[in-house]
């Protein structure tokens, strides 16, 4: 595995933000999500694409906070334009696991 610096680090941009809607992307390739999250005042609403519909329903995900890289480029998923990446970590099952703060944050906390 590579290394890298402590500034490297800081360069990623990890902020905490609320579901406010999500809708199914069938046109994705893999199954999908399309989200849309509250980052707070300084970066507001973003969109994202999310392969997580394994453990979620769109409907459970609304109000939820999520983590995210909010200072990658735009990506082009098919006709969605994804604004940031939204964090999760693979279960014995293959299956995404959403990261999440323990506690509730305010929208656009950055990750200390």
């Amino acid at each position: 595995m590579d290394q890298i610096t402590f500034s490297d680090f800081l360069k990623i941009d990890i902020r905490c933000g609320s579901v406010l809607r999500t809708e199914p992307f069938p046109e994705e390739r893999k199954p999908a999500l399309k989200l849309w999250v509250d980052f707070g005042g300084k970066i507001g609403e973003r969109k994202s694409s999310a392969q997580i519909t394994d453990l979620y329903a769109p409907e459970d995900l609304v109000g939820r906070q999520v983590m995210a890289v909010v200072n990658f480029p735009p990506r082009q998923i098919g006709p969605f334009m994804s604004e940031v990446l939204v964090l999760g970590f693979t279960d014995a099952e293959g299956r995404i696991v959403l990261a999440a703060p323990d506690g509730e944050v305010s929208n656009g906390a950055r990750m200390a």
